[in-house]
């Protein structure tokens, strides 16, 4: 998470992440520099796992390895009897940065819920994703 401070610049944020990580099912894919990236998956409710937070090296995206953590945390829930998965994220048009997490988003099959503008703060609506599983 060190690695991304575009997205996760916040330190306060960044280590609430970190802590709550080791609760949480943990997805990652390794390569032969070691990990490339990862997501935490957490229940919140019997029908629906979030993914709480995703990353993938700087300089390894854009090559499907966000896409291979998506699809390998279907597979989990799947299994798990789970049916829904959903992420927040920062709206669209707040920063390029987050439009291109939106966009990874909706390529991978996620549908925009809604957006809770004041979740986080007024700089920062939350975008709710949903797909089935």
């Amino acid at each position: 998470l060190e690695g991304l401070p575009e997205w996760f610049g916040i330190e306060s944020s960044r280590e609430q992440y970190i802590r709550q990580s080791a609760s949480q099912i943990m997805i990652a894919a390794c390569g032969s520099n070691g990990a490339a990236g990862f997501l935490c998956l957490a229940p919140t409710s019997s029908a629906a796992l979030e993914i709480v937070v995703m990353g993938v090296k700087k300089t390894l995206q854009h090559q499907g390895i966000g896409t291979l953590l998506i699809e390998q945390a279907k597979r989990w829930g799947s299994d798990h009897h789970y049916s829904f998965l959903h992420v927040k994220t920062v709206a669209e048009g707040w920063y390029k940065e987050y439009d291109q997490t939106n966009q990874f988003y909706q390529k991978s099959g996620f549908q925009k819920l809604e957006v809770l503008p004041d979740l986080w703060d007024e700089n920062n609506p939350c975008q709710i994703y949903i797909m089935t599983i």
